[in-house]
């Protein structure tokens, strides 16, 4: 998944992760993995479901179209037109939910889409160069970074106390690690 180049930008963007069914209606829990989930859980909207790798719809499943949403339980229910069984929201579980790239509002000034990550050079302050981001694992209370090259590796927090700069323009992330991480 390490582009050593520059990093087009993705057709479509997981926004979601269906975790279960909920209740015998079709009604499905949705692990939300958008910051503006209140723009994209709302009737009217078109999803689609993922490919394996999650990186384009599956075209198995037909688009999505979202008839309600409510909160509950840190995340979303869920109704989708055309899926009003148990039996149908029981195939969609496990699976990402993708929204087309233009759809998405794009990034605040302090802030980074996901797969923007993937394939920065990553260097500390000062100038020790450490690879390239491979993989984003998102866990609390920090998503980690999979750093390294063909000799080593490093998991380093995606936190304001470790990123010092985030360069679209050079795609380079400047890290101020604390004593010790990297030699974990």
């Amino acid at each position: 998944m390490v582009n050593e180049g520059p990093v087009d930008e993705p057709s479509f963007v997981v926004v979601g992760r269906i975790t279960r069914s909920h209740g015998t209606s079709g009604e499905l829990f949705v692990h939300s993995l958008t910051d503006h989930p209140e723009a994209t859980f709302v009737p009217g909207v078109i999803l689609r479901i993922g490919d394996l790798a999650s990186e384009v719809p599956d075209e198995f499943f037909p688009p999505l179209h979202v008839t309600g949403s409510r909160p509950h339980k840190g995340g979303y229910l869920v109704q989708f037109d055309g899926v009003g069984r148990r039996e149908q929201s029981d195939l969609l579980r496990e699976r990402d939910l993708l929204r087309p790239f233009e759809e998405v509002a794009p990034p605040a000034e302090d802030e980074i889409f996901q797969h923007e990550l993937r394939g920065m050079s990553v260097v500390t302050v000062d100038g020790r160069e450490l690879g390239r981001v491979k993989e984003v694992f998102e866990v609390e209370p920090a998503h980690l970074l999979e750093v390294g090259d063909a000799e080593q590796e490093y998991l380093i927090p995606f936190s304001r106390q470790v990123i010092v700069r985030v360069d679209r323009d050079t795609r380079r992330l400047t890290v101020d690690p604390p004593e010790g991480l990297l030699d974990l």
